[in-house]
């Protein structure tokens, strides 16, 4: 009674029959709410996971994929790595075989350059030879007639003149 009397005397205290008709308007409207609204919020919290799950599928398929691009970039950049090195060491080769080729072809010029020089050395040395054996005899013939007195133009003088001259050589050497 006691509590009745407090009621009574405090408005914010609910009477037995408020707090009767509030639980039940209480479990009245849970009840519609949870009938009504509980399978649209369900179905609601079934799609939202299902979204969700689903983004995380496809974010895990986009990484792999990711991962499988990466991979395959790595697998190209190697093989072009390997293959730049391949290129560099055939143009190495190239190269040196290009150098080897070119030093053979530069000996063989400066042989053929030699030989057409000691050709040319002979040729003019030959040439010199003629004509200071042409000068010689000229000066010879030219002096042999001073000492002798008689004129050596003529050439049948001149070869007998030679001939004597010879043999008068070869006299001396035959006695000793």
């Amino acid at each position: 009674m006691e509590y009745l009397a407090q009621a009574a005397q405090n408005p914010l205290i609910p009477t037995a029959a408020e707090l009767i008709i509030g639980t039940v308007c209480f479990v009245l409207v849970f009840g519609i709410l949870g009938y009504l609204l509980m399978p649209r919020i369900l179905r609601m919290l079934a799609e939202r996971t299902e979204s969700i799950e689903g983004g995380l599928a496809r974010a895990e398929e986009a990484q792999a994929e990711a991962n499988r691009l990466l991979e395959q970039y790595r697998q190209q950049l190697a093989e072009a790595r390997h293959e730049a090195a391949r290129l560099r060491e055939e143009a190495r080769e190239q190269g040196a075989q290009i150098v080897a080729e070119m030093r053979e072809q530069a000996q063989g010029e400066a042989r053929r350059i030699t030989e057409a020089a000691q050709a040319q050395i002979e040729a003019e040395r030959q040439q010199a030879l003629t004509a200071l054996h042409t000068q010689v005899g000229t000066l010879a013939t030219e002096l042999a007639s001073r000492i002798v007195g008689e004129s050596l133009t003529d050439e049948a003088r001149q070869h007998r003149m030679v001939d004597r001259f010879l043999g008068e050589l070869e006299q001396p050497a035959a006695r000793q």
